[in-house]
């Protein structure tokens, strides 16, 4: 009888630590048992499998990330496959504002330096077509980022001077520039799709 109140005593304090927050109790399921409640379902994977992890990491604040991609390679019947982590890519890259004539001509020599094209999105804040686009261009500067870096100039903070430079009359007029001039541009006063579509097929073809 001695014995049997000391295990009680024993299991009360037990479950008093835990109650309090003191000690934290795991969860055990009897080995014969199956609990359907925390039972998770199985996923089947194959060689070439995506996994998609959705999750935070601190970047810059102008960047947004996807979630990680996890590509699963081949493996026999039982055996934990090994993963290989793909990219953490982003969603969405902020177009970063040009706002003088000096910073223009860095920006396309430093991406002459590199043999690397630039691209420069010519807008306005009055112009709604712009503001409406320019959230679609950031997400299509995910796609070639950081090979390719994106730039929005509003004519109305430039000199007159660059506007006439680039030859931009209208607005949203996107341009793609390399080798230190202008190789192509796209004046958005259509669809955005088909806006964002074309502006595509001009980096791929000039890139």
């Amino acid at each position: 009888m001695r014995g049997e109140t000391k295990e009680k005593h024993k299991v009360s304090s037990f479950g008093r630590l835990a109650m309090s927050g003191a000690l934290s109790l795991p969860s055990f399921v009897h080995p014969h048992r199956h609990d359907h409640r925390h039972q998770r379902p199985s996923i089947p994977l194959s060689k070439g499998s995506l996994l998609h992890f959705a999750g935070t990491k601190t970047v810059s604040p102008s960047i947004s990330t996807r979630p990680v991609e996890i590509k699963v390679s081949s493996c026999r019947v039982g055996e934990v496959p090994p993963v290989e982590f793909i990219e953490d890519r982003p969603s969405s890259v902020e177009l970063e504002p040009i706002d003088t004539e000096e910073k223009f001509d860095r920006v396309v020599a430093g991406a002459q330096q590199v043999e690397e094209s630039v691209v420069f999105v010519w807008m306005a804040s009055w112009c709604r077509k712009c503001i409406y686009l320019k959230p679609k261009l950031e997400r299509l500067a995910a796609d070639y980022y950081p090979r390719i870096q994106f730039y929005h100039v509003d004519v109305n903070l430039v000199p007159q001077r660059l506007v006439s430079r680039a030859e931009v009359t209208k607005m949203p007029t996107i341009q793609l520039w390399k080798d230190g001039k202008k190789q192509g541009e796209v004046i958005g006063g259509y669809k955005s799709w088909l806006v964002i579509n074309d502006v595509r097929e001009m980096i791929e073809n000039m890139s």
